[in-house]
């Protein structure tokens, strides 16, 4: 068997390998040391503040000194002026800068040697040691490792005039095809074959926008190149929503917003293309080639429009940053109305988030074709995936989905799983997730019976060593207001006595869930526990609890229900001297709530029975909804969905049943899945409207004292 995950575990190596090939050479010089984000743009990205990513090619090649400093200096106040933090790209001296001091801006502005940096030369200039402008395309590739979603630009590369022939083709399009960030730009630049151009662009995937009134594609220098773009935005809030709607979908696409110069200084078509022409000539008569040709037409059109292109281009850029900015601006806004859970246009009320801490991995799931797993090394048929789990992880990824919004505190590395997880788990809150140098993201495979058990599980889940007192005392002051703490048993100990001990000190209602079956009894190792609100544990790990509380234990672990029923009953009253809930899973069996009786069902609100002296323990049983075999396709985040399920129904102030409901139903739509949590789970899918739609078993109640 061991040798048969090794298999699965080195194929699927391969595999993720390959998918990430294209990425993985910058990745690791952004890792390795060679990136430097200036203070005050991390600190925007930290906090969620819009960030303008800037080129630097403009400076370094597109206009002359001191015009290009002036130039620069300028566009960076206009995106502050407009509500967001600039981050000029630009290397200096073999180190990547997101964002540029001002010294910093003077030395490439009046730099004689820079280089001109694009994808293909990241490696030889920081191998080097030497500076340079990034291209659009550069520019790209940084923002996007930085998470900086909205890139300000003059116009972008394309296919150049007879391109045809040439295969002279900027290597800005197949960027955009293949990063996903929004570029705001003036159209392509006049001197290169538009139409070619957004040919290109359609066959990579990236979604093309005009700003403004019309659909016209702009042309740099002119509002005309008379081509249309596919589509239209009117203005900064349809933009930002369909960049929000791309980065939502993962497409790993770009996107370009095509904004018109200003009418006032954009330059005649006719004029700029005869003079676009008398350029090409110069070019190819002086043997100018590659990326040399931009620059050169660029400087010839300055002298042949007597400054008028100047003129425009320095319209132009100031115009796409004021554009961009707004962009910005309102994308940020609705990303956080989205994580508040509020619409865009109503009063911003930030209500205490619930917080949830614990772990998130990589998960590798196999699942067997055949009833019989065969050992001895051979390879067994069945279905591979990747997907994302993590017991803390999949509670806030179901919470999010059902409306709740909570923090997740967690800890993953900085290595080649990063942009996958922050990717995956883009609708959640993962503002406090602690990313680490030189540490992997816990990753786990499990071996899956045909049937939909777990056979074998294999982790390295090191890093949630990470998830430390220390890292989690920062957020005090949110965990004090929080209507609700989730925790998992993947934390250290350490970490959950904070936690309990806050909740003693605070009256916090905390949820702990046990994990697994080895760290299911970290918090009753001492008198933490009794701090604890609820804790959601399946028969083996409460046996583990009460084997470390020295509790009496039955011989065997029964299988027929009725026996089952009365061994939780057994081993959950103890807990309930303290403890307020003990939800008990049962898998297939449903679940079994324990806890005081309160008007003939179950309370699940802390305080509410010491108000009622009749309340008494009780325990009730809640079938699941039946499922077939056929229909399980995992069964890894089926537990933590119906937790999550059940305490959305809690933060919601529903009745006892509803609450319970909600969580079978949502454990029925994880089981149906391949991921962990089911992407159909919603505020539609699992809600008080749904449980009274469908007809239910009664739950069957037991007194147990």
């Amino acid at each position: 068997m061991h040798k048969m995950i090794r298999k699965i575990t080195l194929s699927l190596g391969r595999h993720v390998s390959s998918m990430a090939c294209g990425a993985t050479q910058v990745r690791r010089l952004l890792h390795g040391g060679y990136v430097r984000i200036h203070p005050s743009v991390q600190e925007a990205l930290v906090e969620g503040r819009p960030v303008v990513a800037l080129e630097s090619t403009i400076i370094t090649h597109g206009m002359a000194y001191p015009l290009n400093l002036s130039m620069a200096r300028e566009v960076e106040e206009i995106v502050r002026t407009n509500g967001a933090v600039p981050a000029t790209v630009g290397i200096l001296r073999g180190q990547i800068h997101v964002g540029l001091t001002d010294e910093e801006l003077e030395f490439l502005a009046s730099s004689k040697n820079a280089v001109k940096v694009s994808r293909r030369d990241f490696p030889f200039v920081l191998s080097q040691g030497l500076s340079g402008g990034t291209t659009v395309s550069g520019t790209m590739i940084v923002a996007h490792k930085a998470g900086i979603p909205v890139f300000v630009t003059g116009g972008i590369g394309g296919v150049h005039r007879h391109g045809e022939n040439t295969l002279d083709v900027s290597a800005d399009l197949t960027e955009l095809g293949r990063t996903p960030v929004a570029v705001v730009s003036a159209g392509a630049k006049s001197i290169l074959d538009i139409g070619r151009t957004l040919e290109y662009l359609e066959t990579q995937g990236v979604c093309v926008a005009a700003f403004g009134e019309s659909r016209e594609f702009p042309a740099f220098f002119s509002r005309q190149s008379g081509f249309q773009a596919p589509y239209h935005v009117r203005d900064e809030e349809e933009a930002a929503k369909l960049i929000d709607s791309a980065l939502g979908l993962g497409l790993s696409s770009g996107v370009l917003i095509a904004v018109p110069c200003p009418q006032e200084r954009a330059v005649q078509g006719q004029a700029i293309e005869e003079a676009i022409q008398q350029a090409l000539s110069q070019a190819r008569s002086k043997g100018i080639t590659g990326k040399e040709v931009t620059p050169f037409l660029l400087q010839k059109l300055t002298e042949l429009t007597d400054g008028k292109s100047l003129d425009s281009n320095l319209a132009l850029i100031q115009n796409n940053a004021r554009v961009g900015s707004c962009i910005a601006v309102a994308l940020s806004k609705l990303q956080k109305a989205r994580r508040k859970r509020i619409q865009p246009g109503q009063k911003d009320i930030t209500a205490p988030q619930p917080v949830v801490i614990g772990g998130i991995n990589v998960d590798f799931i196999a699942k067997a074709q055949n009833p019989e797993i065969l050992g001895g090394g051979q390879t067994n048929p069945g279905r591979v995936r990747r997907t994302f789990g993590g017991v803390g992880r999949n509670l806030a990824d179901c919470l999010s989905r059902l409306g709740q919004a909570p923090l997740l505190l967690s800890a993953v590395g900085k290595d080649e799983h990063l942009e996958s997880v922050l990717h995956y788990c883009h609708h959640m809150d993962m503002s406090g997730v602690l990313q680490l140098e030189g540490k992997s993201t816990a990753t786990y495979c499990a071996v899956i019976s045909s049937a939909g058990e777990l056979s074998l599980g294999l982790g390295d889940m090191d890093i949630h060593h990470q998830i430390t007192e220390q890292y989690v005392s920062q957020f005090k002051e949110s965990l004090c207001q929080a209507p609700l703490v989730c925790i998992d048993g993947n934390v250290p100990l350490s970490t959950i006595q904070y936690v309990c001990q806050l909740a003693r000190e605070h009256q916090l209602a905390v949820c702990y869930e046990p994990t697994d079956e080895n760290k299911a009894s970290k918090p009753f190792l001492s008198d933490s526990w009794k701090a604890l609100t609820y804790i959601s544990p399946n028969l083996q790990e409460l046996r583990a609890i009460n084997r470390t509380l020295g509790n009496p234990l039955p011989a065997e672990l029964p299988s027929r229900l009725e026996d089952v029923v009365q061994a939780a009953v057994a081993l959950a009253c103890p807990l309930l001297a303290h403890l307020h809930c003990v939800v008990v899973t049962l898998g297939a069996h449903g679940v079994l709530l324990c806890g005081r009786s309160l008007g003939g069902s179950i309370s699940l609100y802390p305080g509410a029975h010491k108000q009622d002296p009749a309340a008494r323990l009780c325990a009730a049983h809640y079938p699941a909804i039946p499922i077939s075999r056929e229909e399980i396709v995992n069964v890894s985040g089926a537990g933590d969905s119906l937790m999550a399920g059940i305490l959305a129904g809690v933060l919601a102030k529903h009745d006892t049943g509803t609450c319970v409901r909600m969580g079978l139903l949502a454990a029925s739509l994880s089981l149906r899945s391949y991921e962990p949590i089911s992407p159909e789970i919603s505020t539609s899918s699992v809600s008080q409207e749904q449980v009274k739609s469908r007809s239910w078993p009664e739950a069957k109640v037991w007194k147990m004292d």
